[in-house]
């Protein structure tokens, strides 16, 4: 896909984050240079947005408890199935923003805006194998100020962080995101302040 298009795609998903910042989400934990843990640290619990409440309206098997295992180890199949299934994603759907009056998370859909391909990766990592509670959505800010959201895999390497906007996966301290709010990976329906 053209990084332009990707590029608008990015700008129409500050809507994510649009009603976090206006609360003035607090900065991520500040720690000594050079020490920052490869594991996110979640603070006290926030509101999940609220077109994800209507998405588990509408999708309550996507956002049911789970008490399966909250972490992937790494091995070089899961490795192999993280990039294929983030690489796949990023190219079957084509990037459409929501209206702002219109924030709709969705899916399996054929176009969508950020936390739509955030959401089929999660059911497609489900599908193959992956345990529901190591799989979270995240909504954060690139450090341009645009409103983001991505998908947070918990592995036994550190959290790493699958993005509509590249095919390689990175881990979340070595983004260019301050993430905001994630969910809880016992219950996707709880969310958290970092």
């Amino acid at each position: 896909m053209k990084r332009m298009t990707k590029t608008f795609t990015l700008a129409a998903c500050s809507l994510v984050a649009m009603a976090t910042m206006a609360l003035g989400a607090p900065a991520q934990r500040m720690m000594p240079p050079g020490l920052k843990s490869p594991y996110l640290s979640t603070g006290r619990p926030s509101m999940a947005p609220f077109a994800f409440v209507r998405f588990c309206v509408a999708n309550a098997d996507d956002c049911t408890a789970s008490d399966g295992e909250d972490t992937i180890v790494m091995s070089p199949e899961r490795v192999a199935q993280l990039k294929s299934i983030n690489g796949a994603v990023n190219r079957a759907i084509t990037p459409q923003y929501d209206q702002v009056s219109l924030d709709r998370w969705q899916a399996d859909v054929t176009a969508g805006d950020c936390e739509d391909y955030a959401l089929t990766k999660r059911r497609r990592l489900i599908g193959a194998g992956f345990a529901p509670a190591a799989l979270r959505i995240a909504v954060a800010r690139t450090w341009s100020g645009e409103g983001h959201a991505v998908l947070v895999v918990r592995t036994d390497r550190g959290d790493v962080v699958l993005d509509n906007r590249f095919d390689q996966i990175k881990r979340w301290n070595a983004t260019d995101m301050r993430i905001l709010k994630i969910q809880s990976g016992a219950n996707p329906r709880l969310w958290f302040e970092l």
